[in-house]
């Protein structure tokens, strides 16, 4: 790492670290484990500074490694039996979508498919349109709608299933 890269990040941490770490409390719920994420994510982003391109999508291209750390994150955790207690109780369903708590959306996040966990982020979370969320994850309109069907038919299942 050279001494370029080093001042990149300290420059992104400045001007996009209040952004990360938002997105990471936001995901992860709790300020300790945000601020582990934010360190975790401009650590990961020392390592690719020499890959990145800056072409005005510097918040996309943050967004995306925030989220995909933080949903790790979320995989990683050993808190099966709050989640088991939470399926017990069947959701309000308003049309064809899963209305859950945030904790317990954030604990299907860290079961589902990685893309359909991702996509559900944008849209779920953030509360962007499929519009929105297509060009973040790479894909077309049309297969953000389709992520988000499947993640929410699978999570119907998973907060039904033991009911």
């Amino acid at each position: 790492m050279g001494a370029f890269a080093a001042h990149e990040v300290a420059r992104l941490f400045r001007l996009h670290g209040p952004q990360v770490y938002r997105r990471a409390l936001r995901l992860l719920g709790n300020p300790t484990d945000a601020e582990e994420a934010l360190q975790d994510v401009f650590l990961k982003i020392l390592d690719r500074v020499d890959d990145f391109d800056d072409q005005g999508k510097t918040l996309n291209w943050l967004y995306r490694i925030t989220t995909n750390h933080c949903l790790n994150v979320i995989r990683g955790r050993k808190r099966r039996l709050a989640l088991s207690e939470a399926f017990r109780v069947a959701p309000q369903r308003a049309d064809h979508a899963v209305a859950v708590d945030q904790s317990v959306l954030r604990e299907l996040l860290g079961r589902a498919d990685p893309r359909e966990a991702e996509a559900a982020v944008y849209v779920h979370l953030d509360g962007m349109s499929y519009s929105e969320a297509a060009p973040l994850l790479g894909v077309s309109k049309r297969t953000v709608g389709n992520l988000i069907a499947r993640f929410d038919a699978w999570a119907a299942v998973a907060l039904g299933g033991t009911s």
